[in-house]
């Protein structure tokens, strides 16, 4: 049984069964091949000539090659391959084949199929039954007699009839042998006719860098808003805390800006829900102006500067808030930037009183971002289990054509920390000069 396990295992059965489906694909065209090798003069005897049956056979297989540049044909023929031809699916292609290189490798595996499932298909239905039949010569005289009817005396000699069970696995075992043999040639050129091309790799790389840069993106909106909440909040309640006996009013206010601070951020959340339920397009993972939906902009800085759990001076130079002057994204990516840089002041500025300069100026192409932290309230860059704030501001910069820069602020005794961001207004790094 182990000999014939390549012939009838199941890998070989199911490679069978895809052949003798490309030989029910082939009949549309091989009927229509007999059509025209009838109209040829060749109608006489059609189905009892081999040479009628060859010439409408190759017919058909132009008439395979041109319906295998149709773009469906792929994933057709990909789908049937997956399943049939034990090829592992990283290999094979997915979606229809759009470029000139995929369709004409589509093609010659169409043709390639179809021809050698229209053989195989043939042997199978006209071998079968004749082996059967010799197999069973020896035992039905019914079968005896029609054979010597047909004028087949020599297959019922005694000799010949002890030898026809042999004859007949024999042709049997030869049919296994053509289909094993044609299915496995058919596996091989699986990966070479229905694998990714250049262009299908660069697409799949393109897609697969659209998703990460999407996953980055809710990463950085969820550490942006989440992170600066839960930073407030815990500010204000272990203030709160210290000096719920002796200063009630001071209470009250920290309750009131933790409920601002929450509400607010729950609004946030569910933008960012709404961006992990919308189907992304691809490339939806670049900066665009339909983004500036899903979060806040400059014009609620007031908000969150007043809630912010930290006193802020804040100065603007234009009018960062109009989005005539700003357009939503880089307001959008400018409000996360300036809720990062507080966040980072609650979690390293060491509780001072001091407020925080913050400056917002509209400048000729650029908007300027700058804050600045008390002398001795200087933030750490890397954080144990964090760090990842600076860097996030540095790849909203990036992805909007940006800069930003973070460290002491030269000229100073090296206390003040400083974080300067700068965005073009347009939001399009190509369109800056």
């Amino acid at each position: 049984m182990r000999l014939l396990a390549p012939l009838t295992g199941r890998r070989a059965r199911l490679r069978w069964l895809h052949l003798i489906i490309g030989g029910a694909l082939l009949m549309p065209y091989f009927l229509v091949g007999t059509v025209l090798v009838s109209m040829a003069g060749g109608g006489a005897g059609l189905f009892s000539s081999v040479p009628a049956q060859l010439a409408a056979f190759a017919c058909a297989l132009p008439m395979v090659a041109v319906s295998g540049f149709f773009p469906l044909v792929r994933p057709l023929s990909v789908a049937a391959a997956r399943a049939l031809c034990g090829v592992p699916p990283a290999l094979l292609a997915d979606g229809p084949a759009r470029t000139r290189q995929a369709r004409v490798r589509t093609t010659a595996w169409f043709t390639l199929h179809l021809g050698l499932g229209g053989i195989v298909s043939g042997i199978t239905l006209a071998l079968t039954p004749f082996a059967l039949a010799v197999m069973g010569l020896p035992f039905s005289a019914a079968l005896r007699e029609s054979w010597l009817a047909a004028g087949s005396s020599v297959l019922v000699e005694p000799w010949a009839l002890a030898l026809a069970p042999l004859a007949g696995l024999a042709m049997l075992v030869a049919m296994a042998l053509v289909a094993a043999g044609a299915g496995e040639l058919l596996a091989r050129r699986v990966p070479v006719l229905l694998g990714p091309t250049p262009e299908d790799r660069l697409a799949a790389a393109e897609r697969r860098a659209a998703d990460l840069a999407v996953r980055n993106r809710l990463a950085r909106e969820l550490h942006d808003s989440v992170g600066h909440a839960l930073s407030a909040v815990t500010l204000q309640a272990g203030a709160a805390r210290r000096v719920l006996d002796r200063d009630p009013e001071f209470v009250r206010r920290a309750l009131t800006a933790i409920e601002e601070t929450t509400r607010r951020t729950v609004g946030e959340l569910d933008a960012v829900v709404g961006l992990l339920r919308r189907d992304e397009e691809p490339g939806s993972g670049e900066p665009g102006d339909g983004d500036a939906a899903y979060g806040p902009r400059l014009d609620a800085l007031d908000g969150l500067l007043a809630h912010c759990g930290v006193p802020v001076a804040y100065e603007r130079e234009g009018d960062p808030g109009d989005p005539r002057v700003v357009v939503p994204v880089v307001s959008r990516e400018a409000y996360r930037i300036v809720q990062e840089g507080l966040s980072n002041v609650l979690r390293h500025g060491g509780g001072g009183t001091s407020p925080v300069r913050l400056l917002i100026a509209v400048r000729e192409r650029e908007l300027e971002i700058v804050m600045e932290n008390p002398p001795g309230e200087r933030p750490a860059v890397v954080r144990p289990g964090g760090g990842r704030g600076l860097r996030g501001i540095a790849e909203r910069a990036a992805l909007l054509g940006g800069r930003s820069e973070a460290g002491p602020y030269e000229g100073t005794d090296g206390s003040t920390w400083r974080l300067a961001v700068r965005l073009p207004l347009t939001g399009r790094p190509e369109e800056r000069s």
